[in-house]
């Protein structure tokens, strides 16, 4: 596939197992390797100009990278795309700094309230004062050429926006669409009808942290705000497009066979794999 887009990551900012939980999710992830999910986020490649990116550069960012390199091994990361400033989304931009890589001015495309955050706080400062990266500011709406007949579109979406804004990214080419939304509030607060926009693309990969409302008892899920997965799969079930959701938490169930996911599957739709592929050719 000349032009794919990999999911290098499935899990919430804290990855499965999570930091000092001891639910029976983390516990069997910690008890077999094998199990343990990586933060959620997206490899766009495109072979004909040997060049890949990433969306979100996460805790997991080497191996993540690592993973990228092994798909693509023909291709060199020419950019990243940050989504938000929640700490999965943007802290594994350390490793492009002097200590690890020495990075020499890869892109990283930013909204503008992002840019003024990096810009202002070390020791992502420093990062673009030695050079390690370039900010590349974009405008939410307004679509970016990646390479010929490939793009990325950031779409402003609501979430918890403390130090930065919030955006959902549609990578395309002409042929098919792909829709990235691994954080939002509430699909009720967009300004977009959820359901007719994902009738114009071929896949989108959904907001799942959290399976139902009784998931996390001891924390109060309305400082924390997520569509349920339950309520999104009534809000659009049917849709035309492949659905599967992303950002799991580690509470979640539907990381493991069982109940939840023969449910979602009954449904028509699915959870995301690590790994998974799909062509935009």
């Amino acid at each position: 596939m000349s032009k794919e887009v990999v999911l290098l990551g499935t899990a919430q900012d804290g990855g499965m197992p999570h930091a000092g939980c001891g639910c029976d999710n983390c516990r069997r992830a910690r008890a077999a390797p094998e199990l343990r999910a990586r933060v959620v986020s997206l490899g766009v490649i495109d072979r004909s100009s040997a060049r890949c990116w990433l969306v979100d550069a996460t805790p997991d960012f080497p191996e993540q990278l690592a993973a990228l390199e092994d798909t693509a091994p023909s291709c060199r990361l020419a950019g990243i795309l940050l989504t938000h400033a929640h700490i999965g989304h943007y802290t594994g931009l350390v490793h492009l700094g002097r200590e690890v890589m020495n990075a020499q001015r890869i892109p990283v495309y930013v909204s503008r309230r992002m840019a003024d955050f990096v810009r202002a706080n070390a020791p992502w400062s420093q990062l673009v004062e030695h050079g390690n990266i370039e900010l590349r500011t974009f405008v939410a709406g307004e679509r970016l050429a990646l390479a010929e007949d490939l793009w990325w579109r950031p779409l402003g979406v609501p979430h918890r926006d403390e130090i930065g804004d919030t955006v959902a990214v549609v990578v395309e080419s002409s042929r098919r669409r792909l829709f990235y939304c691994p954080d939002i509030d509430a699909w009720d607060l967009w300004d977009t009808d959820v359901r007719a926009f994902l009738e114009e693309v071929d896949v989108a990969l959904l907001d799942g942290t959290f399976f139902c409302a009784d998931e996390l008892p001891q924390r109060d899920l309305s400082q924390i705000p997520h569509p349920f997965v339950g309520d999104t799969v009534a809000r659009l079930r049917g849709s035309r497009c492949d659905i599967a959701f992303v950002h799991l938490n580690h509470s979640n169930p539907l990381h493991f066979p069982g109940a939840a996911l023969d449910w979602l599957r009954r449904q028509g739709m699915d959870v995301g794999h690590c790994g998974q592929r799909w062509s935009l050719a």
